[in-house]
């Protein structure tokens, strides 16, 4: 089974949108929410690169967020990875 992590605010609609996708495609994960800890959101930046949010890890490789989690399914990427251990 992959291993998901998503770092979340609770207002974003960009995760509302990639957790949606995740849930519709029964992926187990992790959420992570970063709201208000800036501590949490500077840790986040550092494994991830990236600073806003949804930060999307699959099997501890950092993907982007919302719109490459998309872009990915799109380009049927996705489901493989998710079925990747490695």
């Amino acid at each position: 089974m992959s291993q998901v992590t998503i770092y979340t605010t609770r207002y974003c609609p960009f995760c509302v949108r990639a957790k949606a996708l995740l849930d519709e495609l029964q992926v187990d994960y992790k959420e992570i929410p970063v709201d208000g800890d800036p501590e949490l959101r500077a840790h986040m930046e550092s494994i991830t690169g990236g600073y806003t949010v949804p930060q999307i890890i699959i099997n501890e490789r950092a993907i982007g967020g919302c719109d490459d989690l998309y872009a990915l399914h799109r380009k049927g990427e996705l489901l493989p990875l998710l079925q990747d251990n490695n």
